[in-house]
């Protein structure tokens, strides 16, 4: 009995450290996300409700997943990191069979001893209402026969996750989630949610009303439809490829308008929301963009020659573990002398990086938050004198870039400064001829919108106070180009996340050098991997 009682006590302290582990508190708040709720909600119209669904476990290999990673807009509005859930958002409060009043419903995933000693702890119904602060919560299996009729509401906003499939979902998975949010709402099979929001956004362009692009516009959807089996099926696809002018558009657009479905609107109010940083948010970003500036500096200390991509990509990545980032925020991309022209090279392959640059884009995700920072510099500590030349041209078209970087500014103003200054500089050193061939080396836009996706939500029109956008102007030269040898192989992107201020902007990623001459005297510093010898066995 005595051994008994041991064990069991034993087993009893085990659990309580367990449970004591120290994890990070600087996640965000309950209070954050429901404020995101209350948001949406005054944007959303009269008599209607907004689904947010979780997104699908992937298979790696076998019976193993990849590391899940949360939808970012059930993230935000709710903090759930958990897939097989979906969240409904009301306008207004709705009464359910015992007269209480509710006005937003979740079903998540449940609890399972048994999947949980697998693959982790789920938060199951309780969980939810005590650490989310949700009130009205269910297991995703209760969604089918909860008392819910969709079709009572004039505008039914959602957006279904992409390639969800049921040869990958248990049995109250996402799949079944949207085929009974489906069968709830009244949405008939044949109508696809993706596709007509595209073409809801591409119909409410005002160039489209002119007879030029309208013909364009129907004959590259001839062109799609002709192809693509899920265009084929579309009724609305059909529709807009046989438009004859402007007159029989503007019937189909308003038919849209007023269809009681809505991915469109879907994406109009995660854009609106998403595109303007909250305080806290900003807390987390500067966070993820410091890491990965960090990063990038381990990264210039520890560069020699003979080291590899691969070696200096778990340079950097090991800063971020070491510095709390759960994750890359996108694959990270380390491409020596002539793969840094491959804009996403990510195989990072070679084994020697020689005396060439090295083009590092590589993004630390802290808590959700992607940084997406790149910096460009000499394996061996010393800029070439054409290296130096090219690596000038693209600073001083992100500093031209960053004096646009304000409220009331624009995209197109960001771009046109940063190129610009690129096509200035490729003539004034030979590379090309005239100005507008700058595109053939620099064949990307200048910026785009951070957060929780690398290439986040917002429109592209107006920049307004506490955005964060990137500043990424480059120039990749491959081997082979019609151009002096001599530039052949050398590229360049130096990229940096900056918050839009009311009169100028914040450069977030301002810990990690730009200029040359401090990029050599960072690359002259010792590492903490200068010492390490790991050797595989002969």
């Amino acid at each position: 009995m005595r051994r008994i009682l041991t064990l069991s006590f034993l087993c009893i302290s085990i659990a309580h450290c367990y449970a004591q582990l120290p994890l990070p508190k600087d996640f965000l708040s309950k209070d954050f996300h429901k404020g995101r709720r209350d948001e949406l909600r005054k944007l959303l119209p009269p008599n209607s409700v907004m689904a947010i669904f979780a997104f699908q476990s992937r298979n790696f290999s076998n019976d193993v997943d990849y590391k899940y990673h949360a939808n970012p807009d059930l993230y935000y509005f709710s903090g759930y990191t958990e897939p097989n859930s979906v969240l409904l958002i009301f306008k207004d409060a709705q009464k359910d069979s015992a007269n209480q009043s509710y006005n937003e419903l979740f079903f998540v995933q449940k609890k399972d001893a048994r999947s949980e000693q697998w693959t982790g702890k789920r938060l199951g119904v309780d969980g939810v209402k005590e650490q989310l602060g949700f009130t009205n919560v269910y297991n995703a299996a209760d969604f089918e026969k909860f008392p819910l009729d969709l079709t009572q509401f004039d505008k039914v906003v959602f957006e279904f996750p992409q390639d969800i499939s049921d040869k990958l979902s248990e049995t109250d998975g996402v799949y079944e989630l949207v085929k009974t949010f489906r069968k709830k709402a009244g949405i008939p099979e044949d109508f696809d949610a993706e596709i007509t929001a595209e073409l809801a956004s591409r119909v409410s362009d005002p160039r489209v009303m002119q007879a030029a692009y309208l013909q364009r516009t129907v004959n590259h959807y001839k062109g799609i439809a002709a192809a693509d089996e899920r265009y084929k099926r579309s009724g609305f696809a059909n529709r807009l490829i046989t438009v004859k002018d402007s007159t029989e558009l503007s019937s189909l657009i308003k038919e849209m308008d007023a269809l009681k479905w809505s991915s469109a609107l879907y994406t109009t109010y995660t854009n609106e929301l998403r595109q303007i940083k909250t305080p806290e948010e900003l807390v987390l970003m500067r966070k993820a963009i410091d890491i990965s500036a960090l990063a990038h500096n381990e990264a210039m200390k520890a560069v020699k020659p003979e080291m590899s991509e691969l070696e200096l990509q778990g340079v950097q990545e090991f800063i971020h573990k070491k510095l709390g980032a759960e994750y890359v925020g996108y694959p990270s991309i380390v491409g020596a002398g002539n793969n840094g022209c491959v804009l996403h090279y990510i195989e990072n392959n070679v084994t020697n990086v020689g005396n060439k640059m090295v083009l590092m884009d590589v993004g630390a995700e802290y808590h959700g938050y992607t940084a997406d920072v790149t910096r460009t510099f000499p394996a061996n500590g010393k800029f070439t004198t054409e290296q130096k030349q090219i690596y000038d041209i693209v600073y001083e078209a992100q500093e031209a870039a960053f004096k646009v970087c304000k409220d009331g500014s624009s995209f197109e103003k960001v771009e046109k400064a940063a190129r610009d200054v690129v096509a200035k500089g490729l003539v004034r050193l030979g590379v090309i001829k005239e100005e507008n061939e700058n595109f053939t080396y620099y064949p990307h836009g200048c910026s785009h919108f951070l957060g929780l996706d690398v290439h986040d939500k917002g429109f592209y029109e107006g920049l307004k106070e506490n955005m964060i956008i990137t500043v990424e102007p480059g120039i990749y030269i491959p081997e082979g180009s019609n151009c002096d040898k001599k530039w052949w192989g050398i590229a360049v992107r130096i990229e940096d996340d900056v918050l839009i201020g009311k009169d100028k902007c914040e450069i977030l990623s301002s810990l990690a050098p730009r200029k040359t001459g401090d990029v050599e005297k960072m690359s002259s510093q010792k590492s903490f991997v200068d010492n390490i010898r790991v050797n595989l066995r002969k």
